[in-house]
């Protein structure tokens, strides 16, 4: 069982063990994500953009960028690192294993690979796997992140 070291959300290094699996909120991703994150990019392709071209192929296809961008936006409506986060250092591994498409509805799921201070000792570096669940049970990406980590607040 992981010990809360603040009142908030927010998972420091000391609340984090290898093996912890995190399971965030679900969102449902819409032909407006569709258009914004084209508009972004500025990727267009046929099989983001052009309906009549993929009608036969199941529908248009949402970015695998997007897909990433969600996870990280599942995390921060999790809480999980709102106020104690630093920095990602790195995807390694990425793979995207289903494609995404207007109305799947998706979860991410963190699991806890290694957790440990910095030589410096200020702050600690975790490795997380990420994994992207389609509304089926599907894997829909899956990859690891490196990440900076704040220790838990002193308490007064």
């Amino acid at each position: 069982m992981t010990t809360k070291h603040t009142t908030d959300n927010s998972l420091y290094l000391e609340d984090l063990a290898v093996g912890q699996v995190y399971r965030s909120p679900s969102r449902t991703l819409s032909e407006a994500d569709l258009t914004m994150f084209s508009m972004l990019s500025g990727d267009w392709n046929q099989v983001h953009a052009d309906a009549e071209y993929m009608q036969n192929q199941g529908g248009r296809l949402l970015h695998g960028a997007l897909g990433i961008a969600v996870i990280t936006g599942l995390m921060d409506r999790a809480g999980w690192f709102a106020q104690s986060a630093i920095a990602m250092t790195g995807l390694d591994e990425w793979k995207f294993l289903t494609p995404l498409r207007i109305g799947d509805t998706v979860t991410v799921e963190m699991e806890i690979l290694s957790c440990r201070r910095v030589s410096a000792g200020d702050k600690g570096f975790v490795d997380r796997r990420f994994t992207l669940l389609n509304q089926h049970g599907e894997k829909a990406q899956e990859g690891r992140s490196g990440f900076l980590i704040k220790l838990a607040p002193s308490t007064p």
